[in-house]
């Protein structure tokens, strides 16, 4: 798993609507692995929230809802301000921190989803 340092590996970027990716923050936050969830960005707007995941993600991604963005070897790097202008941090990078693995994060994401289905679906 790239880490993120000196030495800053590139990252792929996974994206959702940020009610799915609070609640999936949330689940790997409370999970054994404390340090299941790497970086996540957030845009201006706050309507979508960004995964940090390895470079190649996107390659076999398919997880209804959200997309991944391929870094075709240009790479997202993590430099100390946000790369997205106009949005910021919800969890910076911490030094020597990872990105977060694409197979926990997508078991949040479909965990997340199947909670906000459910708390929809209690009116």
């Amino acid at each position: 798993m790239p880490h993120i340092g000196p030495e800053t590996a590139p990252c792929d970027l996974v994206t959702v609507p940020v009610r799915q990716g609070l609640e999936a923050v949330d689940i790997l936050r409370r999970g054994a692995d404390h340090e299941a969830v790497g970086p996540v960005l957030h845009d201006g707007a706050c309507a979508t929230l960004g995964f940090l995941v390895p470079p190649g993600t996107a390659d076999a991604w398919d997880v209804p809802g959200s997309a991944c963005t391929r870094t075709d070897g240009r790479g997202l790097r993590i430099p100390a301000e946000p790369p997205v202008t106009g949005g910021g941090w919800l969890l910076p990078p911490a030094e020597d921190s990872r990105v977060t693995d694409p197979v926990v994060l997508r078991a949040a994401l479909d965990q997340a989803a199947r909670l906000i289905e459910a708390a929809d679906n209690c009116r």
